[in-house]
């Protein structure tokens, strides 16, 4: 992560003094990259951009960012990935009863992709014997497995009752994704987090690969991001899920005058504070 430090700081120097427009500040910033290009760690510090400045202009709103993108703070549904690596099946199973137990959740996720499909299986069972079968469990095999072996252990797997599982496969092979899909009954086993702008998503549309439901991420900056987005569990990160059953309660955020968003171009220049 040291490599992105740089550009953080090319960042600051460029943008120092400008008023807070996350539209605007977005484009200055993926435009200041195109010799480097538009994958991987320069669009991670681009998007560390833009999550702050959307922070600072809600903070600078007095209201919570889902209330100043037109939302409403309100329960959202969540299940905790906070763990459930890759472990023997006893240690997963204890880990399993902690992470439903610490925020009330009815979801967890756990990791896939142990050097024997045999251990995967054993390791879901174990979970799913100590948690019950009211708590809905999803896989990540977070993109360790070849075409070949994702489709011998996704078929393994794929009456497990699983909700989804998650990127079997490296994230841009595209036609492996339209393979699975079509084969699994699990739904849409790819769910695109990779996909880092707009026209990566409309490429994996155009290809038949669609995300199974929504999903947002609170990572460095949760605990004020998240609130009126979602719960918020100790430690690592909390995947906000609007397609699941049951799960956690959004925070407590309050409210705030939803006028102040009524302004044209949300986004871009406004009276707010400036970096």
């Amino acid at each position: 992560m040291r490599y992105l430090v740089p550009a953080l700081q090319d960042f600051g120097a460029m943008l120092k003094g400008r008023r807070v427009a996350p539209v605007e500040l977005y484009d200055l910033a993926r435009k200041s990259l195109h010799f480097v290009g538009y994958q991987g760690l320069s669009m991670i510090a681009v998007s560390g951009l833009d999550m702050a400045a959307w922070d600072a202009l809600a903070k600078a709103s007095g209201v919570p960012l889902c209330v100043l993108l037109g939302g409403s703070v309100g329960p959202v549904k969540a299940y905790n990935s906070n763990g459930l690596w890759l472990q023997a099946p006893e240690v997963v199973a204890a880990d399993a009863t902690e992470l439903r137990d610490e925020g009330g959740f009815t979801a967890l996720k756990l990791r896939l992709g142990r050097d024997r499909a045999s251990d995967d299986l054993a390791a879901m069972h174990a979970i799913r014997a100590a948690v019950g079968n009211n708590i809905e469990l999803m896989a990540d095999f977070n993109q360790g497995l070849h075409l070949g072996e994702a489709l011998q252990r996704c078929h393994m797997i794929d009456d497990e009752g699983l909700a989804w599982i998650e990127e079997p496969i490296v994230y841009d092979n595209l036609d492996g994704y339209v393979q699975l899909t079509a084969e699994l009954k699990t739904p849409d086993p790819d769910r695109r987090e990779f996909l880092r702008a707009p026209r990566s998503t409309r490429r994996a549309a155009e290809k038949g690969v669609r995300p199974c439901h929504a999903r947002f991420y609170a990572h460095w900056r949760r605990d004020r991001l998240a609130k009126g987005i979602g719960h918020s569990g100790s430690g690592g990160h909390t995947d906000v899920d609007t397609s699941l059953p049951g799960g956690g309660r959004a925070r407590d955020a309050g409210h705030g005058d939803c006028a102040l968003v009524g302004m044209a171009g949300l986004g871009r220049s406004c009276p707010a504070e400036t970096l």
